[in-house]
């Protein structure tokens, strides 16, 4: 072969390599880099790409540019050299620690670990450091000690000029703790130097910084510099210790029982330490099984991804570590070893509930059984009901239970089963409208947790409520905007021959709207099913519109016509796609009336009262407090999204010292692009340190996510059940709270909070009335509650064997697509990946559908995921995405894109595969890569 071919090749391989590095550690370099620092030593992007990166550095923030200079870096064809001009833009632009990661040049772990610590310890110290620092002197110390680079002195001492000593301080901090490791003690040496040191407790230093970080500084500061609230210093106390975890008498109260080895539920309301109850628990746990010579193990359960990050670093880590081995594992955890592994290895694990119900469904070596667990800790623990995997989890521990009464009865050695504690701010009454109703409810969730008490504060420990009030506004006179979108909807009515009951931008309609679109589907019937797709979007227009501006409600109307048009455009090598009349009709009718509503968007005077209403809570919050912080509960991800636009965007709230952010939730049920884990961290990161003083968000934030005290909650036009109201309550913790539901009058919001304060006191009163029953009436109930779940669940799972036996073979499923009717293919096509993702394997697929880019997917990339979705070459409608699996492709397919066919029957509304009783074959990776590999050498030969 021609030497330079060769030589081509290794140049290539060795970019691959390169780009899968820098992708791997993609997460670190989001902290590591200064975009502005570095983007201008990069010549070889353009200026107009080096303009949009800095615009999303000043609209957004540094992280998300950082995202959009790594993806421009990564972009092939690249130019020679290509690589070495970033790293050394990042040394020169004084990023030198992101340089290493850049070049594989990896800290020891332990070093590492010690260094996020460091940094998170400084985050936590910045709101004092902010206040103490003077920071030309700081400064100039920090760039005679080498922890600094010219560059970034240059930039501090501007910013100070600028904007005064305190951004010019927090200047200092953002670029101190992207150094290299080591920066940390001699941080502290100029500290002391320039008399700058913060009041330390020992609990703020133990709780954060690992034993050998605390050793170091004491070498290095070679003096009693520590200074704690007992009058005590570091040396003299025979250095660090384990954290102490003190409790409230209250808290103390509650755990009691548990210290006793029962199982108990937790009810504290939110703010109340329930999860600091839960550490101190698990810590006597561990603790007294370590003095009888017994090992211990405890799973912490969660139901929401960024629970596992925030319950570990900020709760069981800092207070366990010192003693006993904590772990973390989620979808979103760097970790890639066995669960089964890390359970074996560590003495505290925190994961999501399905993880650990994976591994207990594992029946070979890989699996966890309920006996190697000693403690198990489920957060949330009012979803432990029918049909949740808590439920799950704890069916198997049930039966577990009454199978060794039995094994008792019979003098057999029984099945070690784990204590059980859960933790909750609120069982509800789970739609109850009478008492004995409401005390059932919270009757079957102890039972289903085998809870031996429920456990609250006393009437004289609750801390006084937030001041509660409701703002009614009258619906608008005029609303020309709204007007326009309803002759749109009207004209969709008569094209299709539809006749709604309801009114137009109602939830009835909407409901109604999804009922005809999947009859629609079932019947075949495209004309209705397009309609009604627009419909329901124009209906979110139009609720939209009565609570964000006009302007942004037309957005949201503009961009789904434009994404629907670009379905209808295929790439140049392929066929076009077809367009029906009805969707040029859609279109058409679209364009016809968008002039008339960008102009009617644009006029202040027809805009709904609550968002004035809003603006007016806001600012008298703001004004009428010294430091105010609040959030803002509304329905949508884009309402949330477009009131923190709007926040932003008008300089009477910067004027008054208002910072808005918004935070929306993980998953991919929505159009909207949802929030990564670490996109969340960082919201509320900058909410706790005060960068950012109101969030706006949808329900993501009412339950679980440590979110710091605040003095004001707004309820915007939104309101869910009583236990979100509750939860959303709790998030005023500060003295002189204040709680406000905005509502149009005639909404029926008000009355439906007011059912909410009926069943919250409906559900205290169950509480106390379920307390009050003496021990033996309390098991008995309990018992026969547990009786009646374990027979449902035989029942139920006798009907699902028999449905499974019953269940069609692929060769009888027919799939076809959801737009147009085309048959797609047959079940025989479909292999199905690691239990999860099914496949289409046939060689002929490749024909019937167009690969289009995923934009909403280039920056959140799985293994196994591309930036590519698969569609109908012949109507555009979206069927799936494209998969590597182990370096084959495969077009992965999503049900919901489908009708179903099997033994005669249409199904419409199937969204899950596992809604579908059938087994596809596992995929047969060596039969697919045996293929490609023929291929490629086909191809070689020729």
């Amino acid at each position: 072969p021609d030497p330079m071919i060769n030589l081509g090749r290794r140049m290539a391989s060795d970019d691959t390599e390169r780009v899968i590095v820098i992708e791997s550690v993609r997460q670190r370099l989001r902290h590591l880099i200064l975009v502005d620092q570095v983007l201008d030593l990069i010549h070889s992007i353009g200026n107009d790409q080096k303009e949009l990166i800095r615009n999303k550095a000043r609209n957004e923030s540094n992280t998300a540019a950082v995202d959009l200079l790594i993806n421009t870096v990564i972009k092939t064809p690249h130019h020679d050299g290509w690589f070495m001009e970033f790293v050394d833009a990042l040394k020169n632009g004084g990023c030198q620690h992101a340089a290493d990661y850049v070049e594989a040049k990896f800290p020891d772990p332990t070093e590492e670990a010690d260094n996020d610590a460091c940094v998170l310890f400084i985050q936590l110290m910045s709101p004092s450091l902010l206040d103490r620092l003077k920071t030309s002197d700081v400064c100039a110390h920090c760039f005679s000690e080498g922890i600094i680079s010219k560059e970034d002195k240059e930039n501090i001492e501007a910013e100070e000029k600028n904007s005064g000593n305190r951004k010019g301080a927090r200047a200092l901090l953002t670029r101190i703790v992207r150094g290299r490791p080591g920066w940390f003690s001699t941080f502290l040496k100029v500290l002391r130097d320039t008399e700058c040191w913060p009041v330390l407790t020992r609990n703020s230093l133990t709780l954060f910084l690992a034993d050998s970080i605390l050793s170091n500084l004491l070498a290095v500061l070679c003096e009693p510099l520590l200074c704690f609230t007992d009058g005590t210093d570091m040396a003299a106390a025979g250095g660090p210790k384990r954290a102490d975890i003190v409790l409230r008498d209250y808290q103390m109260d509650a755990a009691r029982p548990a210290l006793e080895g029962k199982n108990i539920i937790v009810c504290l309301p939110t703010g109340s330490g329930k999860t600091r109850v839960a550490v101190y628990i698990t810590r006597e746990h561990l603790d007294s099984r370590r003095r009888e010579g017994r090992s211990g193990k405890v799973v912490v359960l969660v139901n929401k991804v960024p629970l596992v990050e925030q319950h570990f670093s900020t709760e069981f880590r800092p207070f366990l570590k010192h003693a006993y081995k904590v772990e973390r594992v989620s979808g979103d955890s760097p970790l890639k070893i066995s669960f089964t592994e890390i359970v074996k290895k560590n003495d505290v694990i925190i994961c999501t509930a399905q993880i650990l119900e994976n591994f207990l469904d594992n029946k070979d070596d890989e699996g966890v059984q309920l006996s190697d667990l000693t403690l198990i800790v489920i957060d949330e623990c009012h979803h432990t009901k029918k049909g949740e995997v808590y439920n799950h989890i704890m069916m198997r521990y049930l039966k577990q239970k009454h199978k060794n009464v039995q094994l008792k009865k019979e003098q057999k050695k029984t099945v070690p089963i784990p204590q059980i504690l859960g933790l909750t701010a609120s069982p509800g009454v789970g739609g109850a409208t009478k008492m004995d109703k409401a005390e059932e409810h919270i009757l079957q969730i102890c039972a289903n947790l085998d809870a031996y008490k429920i456990m609250t504060k006393d009437n004289g420990q609750h801390k006084k409520d937030p001041y509660k009030q409701i703002a009614s506004v009258e619906a608008r006179q005029e609303d020309p905007f709204g007007d326009v979108i309803k002759k749109i909807m009207n004209a969709i009515h008569i094209h299709a021959s539809l006749s709604p009951t309801c009114d137009l931008g109602s939830q009835n309609y909407e409901q109604w709207v999804v009922q005809k679109e999947r009859k629609a589907v079932k019947d075949e019937d495209h004309k209705v099913r397009v309609c009604v797709e627009h419909l329901r979007k124009y209906n979110e227009g139009l609720q939209l519109s009565n609570t964000i501006r006009m302007w942004d409600a037309f957005g949201f109307l503009n961009k789904y016509q434009e994404e629907e048009m670009k379905k209808k455009v295929a790439p140049e090598e392929d066929e076009p796609i077809q367009i029906t009349d009805t969707e040029r009709f859609l279109f058409n009718l679209f364009k016809e009336n968008k002039k008339e509503l960008q102009t009617l968007a644009g006029q202040p005077q027809f805009e709904n009262k609550s968002l004035s209403e809003l603006r007016r809570i806001i600012l008298h919050e703001f004004t009428s407090r010294d430091s105010a912080r609040g959030i803002i509960f509304t329905r949508t991800r884009c309402s949330a999204m477009a009131l923190s636009q709007w926040i932003q965007e008008n300089s009477k709230f910067s004027d008054v010292g208002v910072k808005a952010s918004y935070v929306i939730g993980g998953g991919d049920q929505s159009n909207v692009k949802p929030m990564t884990a670490a996109e969340q961290k960082d919201v509320l990161n900058k909410f706790r340190n005060g960068e950012v003083n109101l969030l706006i968000a949808t329900t993501v934030a009412e339950e679980g996510l440590d979110i710091p005290q605040c003095n004001f909650v707004i309820r915007y036009g939104l309101v869910t059940n009583e236990i979100a109201m509750i939860q959303a309550e709790g998030r005023a913790r500060a003295e002189d709270s204040s709680y406000t539901l905005v509502e149009v009058k005639g909404s029926a919001v008000a009355e439906k909070e007011s059912i909410n304060e009926y069943r919250k006191d409906m559900m205290s009163k169950a509480i106390a009335k379920i307390k009050s029953l003496s021990q033996d009436d309390y098991d008995k109930r309990i018992m026969t509650l547990q009786f009646q779940a374990i027979m449902e669940e035989r029942v139920r799972k006798t009907k699902k064997k028999q449905k499974d036996r019953k269940s069609s073979s692929p060769s009888e499923v027919k799939f076809t697509c959801r737009g147009c009717s085309s048959h797609v293919c047959n079940g025989d096509d479909i292999q199905i990946i690691e239990n999860m993702h099914r496949v289409n394997v046939s060689p002929h697929f490749g024909k019937l559908f167009i690969r289009k880019e995923n934009t909403s997917l280039q920056e959140r990339l799985l293994d196994y995921e591309t930036n590519v979705f698969i569609a109908c070459k012949i109507c555009g409608q979206r069927w799936g995405s494209m998969m590597l699996f182990h370096g084959l492709e495969f077009p992965c397919l999503h049900v919901k894109n489908f009708v179903v066919a099997y033994n005669g029957k249409k199904i419409s509304n199937c969204t899950r595969w596992n809604e579908l009783a059938i087994q596809f074959p596992a995929l047969d990776y060596v039969h697919h890569a045996s293929q490609v590999v023929q291929s490629s050498d086909d191809e070689d030969t020729q």
